[in-house]
């Protein structure tokens, strides 16, 4: 079944469906974190060396320099959230999830701002490209080759 075809489903998750849900999540995350990092250096460079791990969580959640990296915060916890929910979530919104992050994390030099950061990130760091990888490993050949051409 192709994605397309089970968003238009009604059902409950089925249990591949969460299997594939909590796969991009694990790989989200480890994305998240290596952007984080990327971003971290990048404004210690630019401002002073952050001072500890309480300090940097509050620049994550304030300063304008991360606001780019929060959409892809709010959508793993959106993630968390659903795979975590006492009443059956629906199918289609599990595959709806997919489909948001694979659309934000399409680099772009003309996209959304967190598709044009994401671009530039790609571009300056091979962990992140690395990263990025293993995300469009999952959504299959179909985007690898999009990407590669």
């Amino acid at each position: 079944m192709t994605l397309e075809e089970q968003v238009t489903s009604d059902n409950e998750l089925t249990e591949k469906t969460r299997q594939q849900l909590t796969q991009f999540r694990t790989v989200l995350l480890r994305l998240h974190k290596t952007l984080l990092d990327f971003e971290r250096d990048a404004y210690e460079r630019a401002h002073d060396k952050i001072a500890n791990s309480y300090a940097f969580l509050q620049l994550v959640m304030s300063d304008p320099w991360f606001a780019w990296l929060r959409q892809l915060s709010e959508l793993i916890v959106e993630m968390d959230e659903l795979l975590a929910a006492k009443e059956t979530p629906k199918d289609d919104t599990a595959v709806a999830l997919i489909q948001q992050a694979n659309i934000l994390l399409t680099p772009s030099e003309t996209g959304s701002e967190f598709q044009k950061k994401y671009f530039t990130a790609m571009q300056q760091s091979p962990e992140v490209v690395l990263a990025h990888s293993e995300f469009a490993g999952l959504l299959g050949p179909a985007r690898l080759s999009k990407e590669i051409h």
